[in-house]
Protein backbone atom coordinates (compact mmCIF):
# COMPACT_ATOMS: atom_id res chain seq x y z
CA UNK A 1 0.00 0.00 0.00
CA UNK A 2 1.44 3.38 -0.99
CA UNK A 3 2.35 5.92 1.67
CA UNK A 4 3.33 9.55 1.37
CA UNK A 5 7.00 10.02 1.78
CA UNK A 6 8.08 10.96 5.33
CA UNK A 7 4.59 10.98 6.96
CA UNK A 8 1.38 9.17 7.73
CA UNK A 9 -0.83 8.04 4.97
CA UNK A 10 -3.16 10.74 3.71
CA UNK A 11 -6.84 10.44 4.29
CA UNK A 12 -6.75 8.16 7.32
CA UNK A 13 -9.93 7.80 9.47
CA UNK A 14 -8.31 9.55 12.54
CA UNK A 15 -7.48 12.66 10.57
CA UNK A 16 -10.95 12.85 9.15
CA UNK A 17 -12.53 12.49 12.59
CA UNK A 18 -10.40 15.35 13.99
CA UNK A 19 -11.43 17.64 11.19
CA UNK A 20 -15.07 16.90 11.86
CA UNK A 21 -15.04 17.27 15.68
CA UNK A 22 -12.66 20.20 16.29
CA UNK A 23 -15.05 22.91 15.04
CA UNK A 24 -17.85 21.68 17.32
CA UNK A 25 -15.61 21.72 20.34
CA UNK A 26 -14.51 25.21 19.54
CA UNK A 27 -18.07 26.38 19.13
CA UNK A 28 -19.13 24.75 22.43
CA UNK A 29 -16.19 26.20 24.29
CA UNK A 30 -16.80 29.65 22.88
CA UNK A 31 -20.47 29.42 23.73
CA UNK A 32 -19.72 28.32 27.29
CA UNK A 33 -17.26 31.14 27.76
CA UNK A 34 -19.77 33.57 26.36
CA UNK A 35 -22.47 32.39 28.76
CA UNK A 36 -20.05 32.63 31.67
CA UNK A 37 -19.01 36.09 30.60
CA UNK A 38 -22.60 37.25 30.22
CA UNK A 39 -23.55 35.74 33.57
CA UNK A 40 -20.57 37.29 35.29
CA UNK A 41 -21.25 40.64 33.70
CA UNK A 42 -24.91 40.49 34.66
CA UNK A 43 -24.07 39.53 38.24
CA UNK A 44 -21.53 42.34 38.47
CA UNK A 45 -24.01 44.82 37.03
CA UNK A 46 -26.73 43.82 39.46
CA UNK A 47 -24.48 43.69 42.52
CA UNK A 48 -21.97 46.42 41.78
CA UNK A 49 -23.54 48.66 44.43
CA UNK A 50 -23.90 45.92 47.08
CA UNK A 51 -21.55 45.87 50.07
CA UNK A 52 -21.36 42.75 52.17
CA UNK A 53 -19.29 41.31 55.01
CA UNK A 54 -19.16 38.14 57.06
CA UNK A 55 -17.81 39.98 60.12
CA UNK A 56 -21.28 40.63 61.56
CA UNK A 57 -23.25 39.35 64.53
CA UNK A 58 -26.63 39.77 66.15
CA UNK A 59 -26.77 42.12 69.13
CA UNK A 60 -29.33 43.26 71.67
CA UNK A 61 -29.91 44.38 75.24
CA UNK A 62 -29.12 41.98 78.06
CA UNK A 63 -29.84 43.61 81.42
CA UNK A 64 -28.08 42.11 84.42
CA UNK A 65 -30.43 41.64 87.37
CA UNK A 66 -28.82 42.34 90.76
CA UNK A 67 -30.48 42.79 94.20
CA UNK A 68 -30.47 46.04 96.17
CA UNK A 69 -30.43 44.18 99.50
CA UNK A 70 -28.71 41.13 100.88
CA UNK A 71 -30.28 37.98 102.27
CA UNK A 72 -31.25 34.40 101.59
CA UNK A 73 -33.31 33.56 98.50
CA UNK A 74 -36.55 32.06 99.80
CA UNK A 75 -38.31 31.76 96.43
CA UNK A 76 -36.99 31.32 92.88
CA UNK A 77 -39.82 31.54 90.38
CA UNK A 78 -38.01 31.33 87.02
CA UNK A 79 -35.93 28.81 85.14
CA UNK A 80 -33.24 28.99 82.47
CA UNK A 81 -34.30 30.54 79.14
CA UNK A 82 -37.84 31.23 80.41
CA UNK A 83 -39.72 34.15 78.85
CA UNK A 84 -40.88 36.70 81.44
CA UNK A 85 -42.96 39.86 81.28
CA UNK A 86 -42.21 43.29 82.73
CA UNK A 87 -43.07 43.42 86.43
CA UNK A 88 -43.19 39.64 86.83
CA UNK A 89 -41.87 38.36 90.17
CA UNK A 90 -38.63 36.47 89.56
CA UNK A 91 -37.30 35.79 93.06
CA UNK A 92 -37.90 36.74 96.68
CA UNK A 93 -35.35 37.42 99.43
CA UNK A 94 -36.09 36.71 103.10
CA UNK A 95 -37.85 39.90 104.25
CA UNK A 96 -38.24 39.35 108.01
CA UNK A 97 -35.33 41.60 108.98
CA UNK A 98 -36.52 44.31 106.60
CA UNK A 99 -40.08 44.16 107.96
CA UNK A 100 -38.72 44.64 111.48
CA UNK A 101 -36.62 47.59 110.31
CA UNK A 102 -39.67 49.10 108.65
CA UNK A 103 -41.70 48.73 111.86
CA UNK A 104 -38.93 50.41 113.87
CA UNK A 105 -38.80 53.28 111.42
CA UNK A 106 -42.60 53.68 111.58
CA UNK A 107 -42.44 53.77 115.40
CA UNK A 108 -39.69 56.39 115.24
CA UNK A 109 -41.92 58.56 113.03
CA UNK A 110 -44.80 58.30 115.50
CA UNK A 111 -42.52 59.14 118.43
CA UNK A 112 -41.09 62.20 116.67
CA UNK A 113 -44.58 63.35 115.71
CA UNK A 114 -45.85 63.04 119.30
CA UNK A 115 -42.83 64.92 120.65
CA UNK A 116 -43.33 67.66 118.09
CA UNK A 117 -47.04 67.88 118.94
CA UNK A 118 -46.24 68.21 122.66
CA UNK A 119 -43.69 70.93 121.96
CA UNK A 120 -46.21 72.83 119.83
CA UNK A 121 -48.67 72.78 122.73
CA UNK A 122 -45.88 74.02 124.99
CA UNK A 123 -45.24 76.84 122.52
CA UNK A 124 -48.89 77.89 122.61
CA UNK A 125 -48.80 77.89 126.41
CA UNK A 126 -45.51 79.80 126.44
CA UNK A 127 -46.87 82.47 124.15
CA UNK A 128 -49.45 83.17 126.87
CA UNK A 129 -47.46 82.37 130.00
CA UNK A 130 -44.25 84.31 129.39
CA UNK A 131 -45.97 87.67 128.76
CA UNK A 132 -48.24 87.01 131.77
CA UNK A 133 -45.26 86.12 133.96
CA UNK A 134 -43.62 89.39 132.92
CA UNK A 135 -46.70 91.35 133.96
CA UNK A 136 -46.87 89.48 137.27
CA UNK A 137 -43.19 90.23 137.91
CA UNK A 138 -43.71 93.87 137.11
CA UNK A 139 -46.70 94.03 139.50
CA UNK A 140 -44.77 92.26 142.23
CA UNK A 141 -41.96 94.77 141.86
CA UNK A 142 -44.40 97.66 142.18
CA UNK A 143 -45.92 96.08 145.30
CA UNK A 144 -42.48 95.48 146.78
CA UNK A 145 -41.47 99.06 146.07
CA UNK A 146 -44.66 100.31 147.76
CA UNK A 147 -43.93 98.13 150.76
CA UNK A 148 -40.41 99.55 150.88
CA UNK A 149 -41.76 103.12 150.73
CA UNK A 150 -44.09 102.38 153.61
CA UNK A 151 -41.29 100.79 155.62
CA UNK A 152 -39.01 103.76 154.96
CA UNK A 153 -41.76 106.15 156.08
CA UNK A 154 -42.34 104.24 159.29
CA UNK A 155 -38.61 104.06 159.90
CA UNK A 156 -38.20 107.83 159.47
CA UNK A 157 -41.25 108.50 161.66
CA UNK A 158 -39.82 106.37 164.47
CA UNK A 159 -36.60 108.38 164.37
CA UNK A 160 -38.32 111.74 164.01
CA UNK A 161 -40.57 111.63 167.09
CA UNK A 162 -39.40 112.30 170.60
CA UNK A 163 -37.73 109.44 172.37
CA UNK A 164 -40.42 109.45 175.01
CA UNK A 165 -43.15 109.06 172.35
CA UNK A 166 -41.87 105.67 171.08
CA UNK A 167 -40.13 102.62 172.28
CA UNK A 168 -37.00 100.84 171.28
CA UNK A 169 -39.08 97.88 170.22
CA UNK A 170 -41.04 100.02 167.74
CA UNK A 171 -37.79 101.43 166.39
CA UNK A 172 -36.41 97.91 165.94
CA UNK A 173 -39.60 96.78 164.25
CA UNK A 174 -39.43 99.71 161.82
CA UNK A 175 -35.79 98.93 160.98
CA UNK A 176 -36.58 95.24 160.46
CA UNK A 177 -39.60 96.09 158.29
CA UNK A 178 -37.45 98.37 156.17
CA UNK A 179 -34.84 95.66 155.63
CA UNK A 180 -37.57 93.15 154.75
CA UNK A 181 -39.13 95.58 152.26
CA UNK A 182 -35.74 96.15 150.62
CA UNK A 183 -35.26 92.39 150.34
CA UNK A 184 -38.72 92.09 148.80
CA UNK A 185 -37.83 94.71 146.20
CA UNK A 186 -34.60 92.90 145.35
CA UNK A 187 -36.49 89.63 145.01
CA UNK A 188 -39.14 91.25 142.78
CA UNK A 189 -36.42 92.78 140.61
CA UNK A 190 -34.87 89.33 140.20
CA UNK A 191 -38.22 87.83 139.17
CA UNK A 192 -38.69 90.66 136.70
CA UNK A 193 -35.23 90.11 135.25
CA UNK A 194 -36.04 86.42 134.76
CA UNK A 195 -39.41 87.20 133.16
CA UNK A 196 -38.19 89.98 130.85
CA UNK A 197 -36.73 87.88 127.94
CA UNK A 198 -40.20 86.88 126.72
CA UNK A 199 -39.27 86.69 123.03
CA UNK A 200 -36.10 84.73 123.77
CA UNK A 201 -38.00 82.19 125.85
CA UNK A 202 -40.65 81.77 123.16
CA UNK A 203 -37.96 81.48 120.47
CA UNK A 204 -36.27 78.72 122.47
CA UNK A 205 -39.44 76.62 122.37
CA UNK A 206 -39.91 77.46 118.68
CA UNK A 207 -36.40 76.14 118.06
CA UNK A 208 -37.27 72.89 119.81
CA UNK A 209 -40.34 72.62 117.59
CA UNK A 210 -38.08 73.00 114.56
CA UNK A 211 -35.75 70.31 115.92
CA UNK A 212 -38.63 67.89 116.34
CA UNK A 213 -39.84 68.72 112.83
CA UNK A 214 -36.38 67.84 111.56
CA UNK A 215 -36.51 64.61 113.52
CA UNK A 216 -39.85 63.85 111.90
CA UNK A 217 -38.35 64.45 108.44
CA UNK A 218 -35.38 62.22 109.28
CA UNK A 219 -37.64 59.50 110.67
CA UNK A 220 -39.84 59.65 107.57
CA UNK A 221 -36.77 59.37 105.33
CA UNK A 222 -35.64 56.32 107.28
CA UNK A 223 -39.15 54.88 106.95
CA UNK A 224 -39.09 55.49 103.20
CA UNK A 225 -35.71 53.75 102.98
CA UNK A 226 -37.06 50.86 105.04
CA UNK A 227 -40.05 50.59 102.71
CA UNK A 228 -37.70 50.56 99.72
CA UNK A 229 -35.56 47.84 101.29
CA UNK A 230 -38.65 45.78 102.01
CA UNK A 231 -39.90 46.25 98.45
CA UNK A 232 -36.51 45.30 97.04
CA UNK A 233 -36.77 41.87 98.63
CA UNK A 234 -39.02 41.09 95.67
CA UNK A 235 -36.96 40.95 92.47
CA UNK A 236 -39.07 41.70 89.40
CA UNK A 237 -38.40 41.78 85.68
CA UNK A 238 -37.65 45.30 84.39
CA UNK A 239 -38.97 44.43 80.92
CA UNK A 240 -40.06 41.55 78.70
CA UNK A 241 -37.36 39.08 77.78
CA UNK A 242 -35.73 35.71 78.30
CA UNK A 243 -33.92 34.63 81.46
CA UNK A 244 -30.26 33.93 80.75
CA UNK A 245 -27.13 33.11 82.78
CA UNK A 246 -29.03 32.19 85.94
CA UNK A 247 -26.52 31.49 88.70
CA UNK A 248 -28.60 31.31 91.90
CA UNK A 249 -30.75 28.67 93.53
CA UNK A 250 -33.32 28.73 96.29
CA UNK A 251 -31.48 29.10 99.60
CA UNK A 252 -28.53 30.97 98.13
CA UNK A 253 -27.22 33.99 100.05
CA UNK A 254 -26.94 37.05 97.82
CA UNK A 255 -25.30 40.44 98.35
CA UNK A 256 -26.12 43.87 96.99
CA UNK A 257 -25.07 44.20 93.37
CA UNK A 258 -24.42 40.48 92.88
CA UNK A 259 -25.33 39.25 89.40
CA UNK A 260 -28.25 36.82 89.65
CA UNK A 261 -29.24 36.43 86.00
CA UNK A 262 -29.78 38.46 82.85
CA UNK A 263 -32.95 39.35 80.98
CA UNK A 264 -32.45 39.46 77.19
CA UNK A 265 -34.93 41.78 75.46
CA UNK A 266 -36.78 40.57 72.33
CA UNK A 267 -35.43 43.41 70.21
CA UNK A 268 -32.41 42.26 68.18
CA UNK A 269 -30.29 44.11 65.64
CA UNK A 270 -27.09 43.46 63.71
CA UNK A 271 -23.64 44.92 64.27
CA UNK A 272 -21.64 44.58 61.04
CA UNK A 273 -17.94 45.46 61.06
CA UNK A 274 -17.30 46.78 57.57
CA UNK A 275 -13.90 47.66 56.22
CA UNK A 276 -13.21 51.36 55.99
CA UNK A 277 -12.87 50.95 52.21
CA UNK A 278 -16.52 49.79 52.05
CA UNK A 279 -18.05 52.88 53.65
CA UNK A 280 -17.68 55.37 50.79
CA UNK A 281 -21.29 55.05 49.61
CA UNK A 282 -22.92 53.67 52.77
CA UNK A 283 -25.53 55.89 54.38
CA UNK A 284 -28.19 55.47 57.12
CA UNK A 285 -31.53 54.33 55.75
CA UNK A 286 -30.17 52.10 52.97
CA UNK A 287 -31.84 48.70 52.57
CA UNK A 288 -30.07 45.57 53.76
CA UNK A 289 -30.54 41.86 53.04
CA UNK A 290 -29.60 39.75 56.06
CA UNK A 291 -28.64 36.08 56.01
CA UNK A 292 -28.48 34.17 59.32
CA UNK A 293 -26.15 31.18 59.40
CA UNK A 294 -28.23 29.49 62.10
CA UNK A 295 -31.50 29.81 60.13
CA UNK A 296 -30.82 29.79 56.38
CA UNK A 297 -34.56 29.75 55.68
CA UNK A 298 -35.06 33.19 57.23
CA UNK A 299 -35.22 35.99 54.67
CA UNK A 300 -34.56 39.06 56.77
CA UNK A 301 -34.82 42.63 55.56
CA UNK A 302 -33.49 45.68 57.35
CA UNK A 303 -31.88 49.07 56.96
CA UNK A 304 -28.72 50.83 58.05
CA UNK A 305 -29.49 52.61 61.30
CA UNK A 306 -26.18 54.33 62.03
CA UNK A 307 -22.44 54.17 61.50
CA UNK A 308 -20.24 54.35 64.57
CA UNK A 309 -18.00 57.42 64.73
CA UNK A 310 -14.92 55.44 65.55
CA UNK A 311 -13.25 52.22 64.51
CA UNK A 312 -13.31 49.13 66.66
CA UNK A 313 -9.62 49.59 67.46
CA UNK A 314 -10.25 53.12 68.75
CA UNK A 315 -12.63 51.92 71.45
CA UNK A 316 -10.65 48.84 72.40
CA UNK A 317 -9.17 48.44 75.87
CA UNK A 318 -5.67 49.07 74.49
CA UNK A 319 -5.97 51.32 71.42
CA UNK A 320 -2.99 51.31 69.08
CA UNK A 321 -0.33 54.00 69.45
CA UNK A 322 0.48 54.69 65.82
CA UNK A 323 2.69 57.66 66.64
CA UNK A 324 5.43 55.45 68.08
CA UNK A 325 7.67 52.81 66.53
CA UNK A 326 7.36 51.35 63.05
CA UNK A 327 4.00 51.68 61.34
CA UNK A 328 2.25 49.06 59.23
CA UNK A 329 -1.00 50.18 57.65
CA UNK A 330 -3.91 47.86 58.47
CA UNK A 331 -7.38 48.21 57.02
CA UNK A 332 -9.64 49.25 59.90
CA UNK A 333 -13.20 48.09 60.52
CA UNK A 334 -16.08 50.32 61.57
CA UNK A 335 -19.17 48.94 63.37
CA UNK A 336 -22.43 49.60 61.52
CA UNK A 337 -25.78 49.12 63.26
CA UNK A 338 -28.42 47.44 61.11
CA UNK A 339 -32.04 47.30 62.28
CA UNK A 340 -34.15 44.30 61.24
CA UNK A 341 -37.43 45.45 59.69
CA UNK A 342 -39.13 42.23 58.58
CA UNK A 343 -38.73 38.48 58.31
CA UNK A 344 -38.47 37.57 62.00
CA UNK A 345 -40.50 34.64 63.28
CA UNK A 346 -41.88 34.20 66.77
CA UNK A 347 -40.92 30.54 66.81
CA UNK A 348 -37.31 31.33 65.87
CA UNK A 349 -36.05 34.02 68.28
CA UNK A 350 -32.55 35.17 67.44
CA UNK A 351 -29.91 34.60 70.08
CA UNK A 352 -27.31 37.29 70.66
CA UNK A 353 -23.97 36.77 68.95
CA UNK A 354 -25.18 34.71 65.95
CA UNK A 355 -23.10 34.96 62.77
CA UNK A 356 -24.74 37.14 60.12
CA UNK A 357 -23.95 38.07 56.51
CA UNK A 358 -25.58 41.42 55.72
CA UNK A 359 -25.60 42.93 52.22
CA UNK A 360 -26.14 46.69 52.03
CA UNK A 361 -27.67 48.06 48.82
CA UNK A 362 -25.94 51.42 48.53
CA UNK A 363 -27.98 52.40 45.44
Amino acid sequence: MAEEEGGTPAGTPDESRKKKTNPMLRIGLVGFLAVVAVGAGTYWFLTRHDVETDDAFTAGRAVTIAPHVRGYVTELLVNDNQFVHAGQLLARIDDRDYRAARDRAAAAVELAQSQAAGTRFALLVAQKNFPGQLQVAQGQLLAAQAQQFRAETDYRRQHAVARAATTQQDIDYAAAALQSAKAGVAEAQGRLQVAEPVEANISDIQTRVGQYDAQIAQARAELAQADLNLGWTEIRAPHDGWISQRNIERGSFVNEGQSLFSVVEPEVWVIANYKETQLAHMRPGQKVDIAIDAYPSLDLKGHVDSIQLGTGATFSAFPPENATGNYVKIVQRVPVKIVIDEGLRADLPLSLGLSVEPTVHTK
